[in-house]
């Protein structure tokens, strides 16, 4: 298998079968990620990717299901990436859903008919790491687009009949930002349709532009306590018919599907643990953590 540095899969999807069709990120220039600094963007050689698949054909000819790598395989064109759907139904007949990640402008460059067939291709899951859903924060960590972008694209993804997930960035707006932060996400998030939301917590990496702003003074993160406080608001304000995922430092009982259903089960545990959680654990593993 061709995989080469630094390759990044959804650790909440089947660990196998990969297969890598691109390298880095199309954007690479978010303050909080340092994943694909070093990592210019390219497609990865056709050739690599036929003789990747024709291993996996030997490995899982069975197989049902396949995560595409890298970070933002979606930014390919349509022309560039219908040929590879139409390889992997080739080597692997029995294929059922071709999941895939991307950024929300990766999906402008895609009508809403090109969307259709490559659901029809097999891609029917996308994971867009929108972070926010407030015009401030997006311009603070520079995501290159705006909330109104995420609304336009999300719709195609809905009208094609793709089933996406979104992620919320915790923290990501310092605590000049926060509420704001959290209850503008809330508002667009909840305007869409997604099949998953995702939230995480911010951890300030070496070498990431966020991290030198807040040693400068110029950006002030929020206490484990107050990452907490603004999560509980984005979950009271939202309101999708989804599933919920966190790998937030406190994560008992919020991860699961059915979010309206439970969604007053993890507000308590959010209160639980902002009235009682020990905040020098949650700042300890927060500070091992080591990538996104």
């Amino acid at each position: 298998m061709h995989f080469t540095d630094t390759v990044y899969r959804n650790p909440y999807w089947p660990t196998f079968p990969l297969l890598q069709i691109t390298q880095g990120c199309t954007h690479n220039s978010c303050k909080f990620c340092t994943m694909y600094k070093d990592v210019p963007f390219r497609l990865q050689p056709m050739e690599w990717i036929e003789e990747d698949l024709k291993e996996l054909a030997e490995m899982v000819p069975e197989a049902k299901t396949i995560q595409l790598l890298s970070a933002n395989p979606l930014a390919m064109s349509y022309d560039k990436l219908a040929p590879i759907l139409k390889m992997i139904k080739k080597y692997l007949p029995n294929m059922e859903v071709i999941y895939t990640q991307g950024r929300v402008s990766d999906l402008k460059n895609k009508t809403v008919e090109e969307l259709k067939s490559l659901k029809e291709l097999g891609m029917n899951e996308v994971s867009l790491g929108i972070e926010s859903g407030d015009d401030w924060t997006l311009d603070r960590i520079n995501k290159g687009y705006h909330a109104s972008d995420i609304l336009e694209q999300c719709h195609k993804l809905e009208e094609a009949g793709i089933n996406y997930w979104m992620t919320f960035l915790n923290g990501v707006a310092g605590r000049e930002h926060s509420h704001e932060h959290a209850i503008n996400s809330a508002k667009i998030f909840s305007q869409c349709k997604p099949m998953l939301v995702g939230t995480g917590g911010l951890t300030l990496f070496p070498g990431t532009p966020l991290l030198e702003e807040a040693q400068r003074g110029e950006f002030e993160p929020l206490s484990e306590k107050e990452m907490l406080e603004e999560l509980k608001t984005f979950v009271e304000n939202l309101n999708c018919d989804c599933s919920f995922i966190t790998h937030h430092t406190v994560a008992a009982n919020m991860t699961g599907p059915d979010f309206l259903k439970r969604k007053d089960k993890i507000v308590e545990a959010l209160d639980n643990a902002i009235k009682h959680g020990d905040m020098d654990r949650l700042a300890a593993i927060r500070r091992n953590k080591r990538t996104l």
